[in-house]
């Protein structure tokens, strides 16, 4: 048995042409290679979604994951090297949800050193007390299995990707650039339209089209102004031609032609958008209740429903399990440590790309997604009676995807909060829930050290 667990989740290997593109690729093979040379007894555990098998459309069954090994021989004859000389444990998570379907994945993965676990949840023993790992996809509503280890038991989840993020695989190969690969790191779900139109309106549009919205944009707060400004002129409460035929603009000669060109044509597009707000209120109105009654948007559970649902499956094992002093789960791609007195809860975050919405420092412009990486382990071991549980990041180059207008215009996004380096456990201490623990869904805990929600933080305009 080991001495010392350390976590990963979420890398996503594999993916139909271009999302099976590893931008850790060289990251991986060297985290690999560092665990050899541990002098303690170390176990991996993968714990879910270590293979984008739903990502693929073109291929299925079994050999989707040939597909993953005849794409990345590096990284499973590192698997096997690595396993060689430590544990390599593995459990399935929703988008690698095969490996509990196929009993041959067992013997398959086995040839690389890799034991897969095809269980919903494991747990590990450490100085006396329980750890908890599970991926954590069945506490979402739109990815959790109905009949675990039915391949053809699907929950939602499986057809958004195979709609989607599949789809963006077998056609990014046509987008200026290699842009729309990254849709898997786009997360909550709901931002993927708001993601497609920030990169239509800097990568697709036509340059010269482009070079006239902006203009007509960045001039929209202007005409809001001249408005308002008209308004009060009217009304006595500014001087007569303060912003109406005012004497310094008409000096401007050429450029106050421009500059009224620009208003008026804002003017005729305010005055269409209100005329069509009504409408379109209605018709929006209409459509959700049309999606409500055949059961489309059901119990108002939304995709990205942050990290409250498996918070609360931790205060439940806890209250249900005296023994387990760590609930380690992965899923939502947000790294944090939860600490509840003697008791934490680990999201083991992800390795893909992050994309985070950030506003432009021009108002009326699309908000841009901002790529980072935030490559991180967990390390959990005992030290005398205690348990130790480590956090660590492996430093990377942080990807320049964005065009030179784009970096230009972005506003650089606050940097996320930190997780400790260090955390110390006794597992008979007690469990201390802080209030807003046992709030309904929705709430976070106050206790929570982690990392921004990527998006929900900068989203809401």
């Amino acid at each position: 048995m080991a001495t010392e667990y350390v976590f990963i989740s979420d890398l996503h290997i594999g993916g139909d042409r271009q999302l099976t593109a590893l931008d850790f690729k060289d990251e991986l093979l060297s985290f690999l290679e560092g665990l050899e040379d541990g002098d303690s007894d170390i176990e991996l555990i993968i714990n879910g979604d270590a293979f984008g098998l739903w990502e693929y459309a073109e291929v299925t069954g079994t050999d989707k994951l040939e597909r993953v090994i005849e794409d990345h021989p590096e990284v499973f004859e590192q698997f096997r090297e690595t396993g060689a000389e430590i544990d390599i444990t593995l459990i399935p998570g929703n988008h690698d949800y095969d490996l509990a379907c196929y009993p041959s994945y067992v013997d398959r993965l086995a040839e690389y050193n890799v034991t897969l676990e095809p269980e919903i949840r494991i747990t590990r023993e450490v100085a006396g007390g329980t750890i908890w790992i599970e991926h954590g996809q069945q506490h979402d509503a739109n990815n959790r299995m109905p009949d675990w280890g039915n391949p053809a038991a699907l929950p939602v989840g499986y057809f958004v990707v195979q709609r989607i993020v599949a789809a963006a695989g077998q056609y990014s190969e046509r987008a200026r650039g290699n842009w729309l690969r990254d849709i898997q790191s786009v997360a909550p779900m709901e931002e993927v339209p708001r993601w497609l139109l920030s990169n239509y309106f800097y990568r697709e549009m036509s340059p010269f089209l482009r070079a006239i919205v902006i203009p007509l944009l960045l001039f929209f707060n202007i005409t809001l102004l001249y408005l308002f400004g008209t308004v009060l002129e009217s009304i006595g409460l500014l001087p007569q031609n303060f912003f109406t035929d005012n004497p310094l603009v008409r000096a401007l000669g050429v450029a106050d032609i421009v500059l009224e060109l620009i208003i008026a044509t804002n003017i005729v597009i305010i005055a269409v958008l209100l005329l069509l707000a009504i409408p379109f209120w209605l018709f929006r109105r209409d459509l959700r209740h049309t999606l409500e009654r055949f059961g489309v948007m059901l119990s108002g559970v939304r995709v990205g429903q942050g990290d409250q649902p498996f918070l609360n499956a931790a205060r439940d094992t806890f209250e249900s399990h005296s023994e387990v002093a760590v609930f380690v789960y992965g899923h939502t791609h947000r790294a944090s440590l939860t600490k509840w007195g003697d008791r934490v809860v680990v999201n083991t975050g992800t390795w893909l790309k992050k994309l985070r919405h950030v506003k432009t420092r021009f108002s009326r412009l699309p908000g841009i997604y901002y790529p980072s990486f935030r490559l991180n382990y967990f390390r959990i071991f005992p030290e005398g009676d205690r348990i130790v549980v480590e956090y660590e990041e492996i430093e990377t180059d942080q990807p320049r995807d964005l065009t030179w207008f784009q970096r230009l215009i972005a506003r650089r996004p606050p940097a996320p909060a930190t997780i400790p380096e260090r955390t110390v456990l006794d597992p008979d201490g007690e469990l201390e829930l802080p209030a807003s623990a046992v709030t309904p869904e929705g709430e976070s805990s106050p206790s929570r050290t982690n990392e921004v929600d990527d998006t929900r933080s900068e989203t809401d305009d």
